[in-house]
């Protein structure tokens, strides 16, 4: 698995850690969706990794992603931010897998 990361998203994704401790995750949510592929990403910062999640290594460090979600998920990726939207953005080469990517501090520490 390979995500890039553009330099407006590095500068944002630093803004928005600002030195907060945790682990960054790429998630794929599904929670009020109603069924698994329904599901949407979103960037969690939490305090612990859970059992199953793997580590992919980028240009900002570690990303952890939940293993048996990969599947809905490209092997290369990359992350954006797009300041009109004041939102980061998942795409690949083919799609925009999320235009919309949220940020979610979920560590005890906000």
């Amino acid at each position: 698995m390979k995500i890039e990361w553009t330099e407006a998203a590095m500068k944002k994704i630093q803004e928005k850690l600002n030195g907060t401790k945790g682990f960054l995750k790429l998630k794929y949510d599904t929670d009020g969706c109603g069924c698994v592929v329904s599901g949407v990403t979103a960037l969690w910062l939490v305090d612990e990794i859970d059992e199953e999640d793997i580590k992919t290594e980028t240009s900002i460090g570690d990303i952890y992603l939940e293993r048996s979600k990969l599947i809905f998920l490209d092997e290369s990726m990359k992350v954006d931010f797009s300041p009109e939207a004041n939102s980061f953005m998942l795409k690949t080469s083919n799609e925009i897998l999320n235009p919309r990517l949220g940020f979610y501090n979920r560590t005890a520490v906000k």
